[in-house]
């Protein structure tokens, strides 16, 4: 059963996750970025039931990170393609992963997949930098502060985070 959506909530996390759906739809998302685009291929790769990655693959499609594209036709097949929106979510893929070779959680030892910059060769992460400086910024040295977006529930979690650590 699928939870309620995220509609009418001010939250570019909500936005986000609504439009991937759910662990499913995060790992076709992965498998789209390794450069899967068949049916067969995406259950193989991931071990989802036909009906569940249909059913994902329509809402990637419906929420505009997918496209289908006929490969074939007499019988018509389609492969699946990512579109630019789509392709905004190897940050998401990039941080979950990074976050899971942190983790180590299987005791897999090493990082499953390596995301290397093809210029350099050298290995590449994710990271935080300043906006104007371009210099990194460390997690301990981020401060949330209330965006042009912000409804009263961001002020609502705001107040309280206030409220809790003493910190505006």
């Amino acid at each position: 059963m699928r939870s309620k959506g995220f509609e009418g909530m001010a939250c570019s996390i909500a936005s986000v996750l609504g439009a991937i759906g759910d662990r499913w739809g995060a790992l076709v998302l992965r498998d789209l970025h390794l450069g899967l685009r068949r049916f067969d291929d995406l259950r193989q790769s991931t071990g989802i039931t036909n009906a569940t990655l249909s059913d994902r693959l329509k809402a990637l499609e419906l929420n505009g990170l997918i496209e289908r594209q006929q490969y074939q036709s007499r019988p018509d097949r389609f492969e699946y393609v990512l579109t630019p929106r789509g392709q905004d979510t190897a940050l998401v893929v990039m941080a979950l992963a990074q976050v899971g070779d942190k983790w180590d959680l299987e005791n897999l030892g090493g990082a499953p997949l390596t995301f290397i910059n093809g210029k350099t060769g050298h290995a590449a992460k994710l990271a935080l930098l300043d906006t104007v400086t371009g210099e990194p910024v460390r997690m301990r040295d981020i401060k949330i502060e209330e965006g042009p977006g912000a409804d009263e529930r961001i002020r609502w979690r705001l107040a309280k985070r206030a409220e809790h650590t003493g910190t505006p």
